[in-house]
Formats: structure tokens, sequence, C-alpha cells
């Protein structure tokens, strides 16, 4: 089982990779948060009341802001890393202080594998956060604007990142281990091999996204029925032709908010399978648990430019369009 990790012990990047696709993929990241915070920043000004005053911004804006800056300071941090790795060619227990030799993971090894649990985890946090803004505010409107208060939506914001920064640090006192993966500029939790509390962490991890992903699901199907349901006592005839849509902005929000939790779901599912196939039925696939890290990274280079491509007017026309339908 320890033979499975080959890059477990490396201390130089494993010959014939290339710092390209990283590079790409970073600057992609960067560049889509950049203009998705853009945007948002432009809604703002939009918005503004007839004084000039800045209007009251939704609680949804004010999550996905949020989230493109979680999603910014994940690849400003991890990148960095890989990109330094590749340009010494060495390995992040290499390029870091601490590496023992026997495979251990130095200081920058498992602080990599912390930041990329934690920016897995934190993302869904923020849909559940959102996906039930939306709930409650198409299903319970008068508690939502009697309780849901900007104060309220950044203290739990805060409580939420705290507890999910204690929940991704359990390895670093002994509840989960962190390994280093080829070609030596990734490392993460084990997912295989070990005994119980090697392999409880990253059972524990799926186990929370998976309840997270059907709980955001959960909230989506409610948002959608009370919708519908709204959509079916609103009168058909005898309206304006040019008076807007009742409810169109929470549709909006609704079809973004689908668009996104696809996406998560596609990026977090092979990571849920791999710690449970790697736990229960040993099955010992280094390069299978890498193309799982490497599809939950890619959610937060994505994320950014399904809201840019939402915010397109012909995009919204056509989403409209078919949720009338």
């Amino acid at each position: 089982m320890e033979a499975g990790y080959r890059c477990r012990s490396s201390r130089s990047i494993e010959s014939g990779q290339s710092a390209v696709p990283g590079s790409v993929l970073f600057a992609a990241g960067l560049l889509g948060n950049l203009l998705a915070l853009l945007l948002l920043g432009q809604h703002r000004r939009r918005s503004r009341l007839p004084g000039g005053r800045p209007a009251r911004v939704s609680a949804f804006y004010v999550l996905v802001t949020v989230l493109a800056v979680t999603d910014l300071l994940g690849k400003c941090l991890l990148s960095p890393m890989v990109l330094a790795a590749y340009a010494y060619n060495r390995s992040l227990s290499e390029l870091g202080p601490g590496g023992g030799e026997e495979g251990e993971p130095g200081v920058l090894c498992q602080l990599f594998a912390f930041l990329m649990a934690f920016f897995g985890l934190a993302p869904t946090l923020l849909l559940l956060a959102m996906a039930t803004e939306c709930w409650l505010s198409l299903g319970h409107p008068y508690f939502y604007r009697r309780h849901l208060t900007r104060r309220l939506g950044a203290t739990l914001g805060l409580a939420a990142g705290g507890l999910c920064a204690l929940f991704c640090a359990l390895p670093l006192v002994g509840f989960g281990v962190h390994v280093q993966y080829c070609p030596g500029t990734w490392c993460f939790m084990r997912m295989a091999g070990g005994g119980p509390r090697q392999l409880g962490f990253p059972v524990l991890y799926a186990s929370l996204m998976g309840l997270l992903v059907l709980a955001i699901g959960a909230c989506n199907v409610s948002s959608m029925r009370h919708l519908y349901g709204m959509a079916r006592r609103q009168p058909r005839r005898g309206t304006p032709a040019n008076a807007a849509p009742t409810h169109m902005e929470e549709l909006d929000h609704l079809v973004l908010l689908g668009l996104m939790t696809v996406l998560f779901t596609v990026c977090s599912l092979p990571l849920i399978i791999r710690a449970y196939m790697g736990a229960f039925a040993t099955d010992f696939d280094e390069n299978a648990d890498l193309s799982a890290l490497r599809f939950l990274s890619v959610n937060s280079i994505v994320d950014p430019w399904v809201f840019i491509i939402f915010r397109t007017s012909v995009f919204r026309t056509f989403a409209r369009r078919v949720c009338r339908r």
C-alpha cells in the first residue's frame, strides 16, 4: 500500500511534466474571477437609487461576490505554490521546510493540502447559503424580510468559514494523513491505504460534501416548486405587454444557482467516489485520485465563467423562455 504513492517521497518534479497547463488554468481562473467581480460591481452601480444613493443589494448577490472572492483567493494561494515547484524543479515537500526522509510531508505540502480541502468545502457552504436564501425569499418571504439581515449573514458566514477551517485542520492534529501526489506538485488527504485513523477523515469529508450537495438540491427543488406555484397564480391575460414579469429576479437567481450546483456536483462527485472506494473497497489508484483532485480544482476556474456567461442578455433571455415554457 505504501508503495502505491510513488511520488510520496519525491524530491523533484516527475520527468515529462510541464507547467504550461497549470499556468493556463491559473490565468483562466484569475481572469474569470476578476471579470465576475467587475460585473458584480457594475450591477451595484447600475442599481443606485434616483438620489444617487447606493441601493440595497440583495443577499444573493452578496453571497455570489463572496463566492467569487473565495475562488479568487484559492487560486492566488494554491497556484503560485505549483508554479514555484515547477520553476525550481522541486517537489512541494522538498520546497518547504520540514519534509522527512520517509515520505513525511513538509510544511508547504501540508499547507497546500489544508488549503485544497478548505477551498473545496467552503464554496459548498456558500452554495448552500445561496440556495437557502433563495428558498426563504420564495417560500417564506415574511420571515426572510424580518430576520435575514446583512449583519446576520456576515456573522453566519464568518462562523461557517471558521468551522470549515477547523474541520479541514483535523489532519494536522492526527485525524487523517496528508500525502504528496505525483508529479510532486499536489498534496491532499490520503484516500487509500492505512487504518481507520488515516481513512476516517476522507470518508467524513466526502460524506459532508455529499450531504451538502443533497441539501442544496432539496432547497433548489423546493424553490422551483414555490416559483412554479407563483407563476400559476399569476393572471395569464390582461397584463400589459411591456410589464416586467413578477419574480423575474428570483428566477434569475434560481437559474444561476442551478447551473453552479450542477457544475459543483460534477466536479466534486469524483472525489466523493474515490474517498469511499479507497476506504471501503481498498481501491488504490493514485491516478484516479489525482484526476479527482483536478476535477475539484477546476470548479473554482469554471464557476466565474458560468456567472459571466449567465450575465449576457442572450443567455438570460433564452433561459427565461425555457423556464416560462
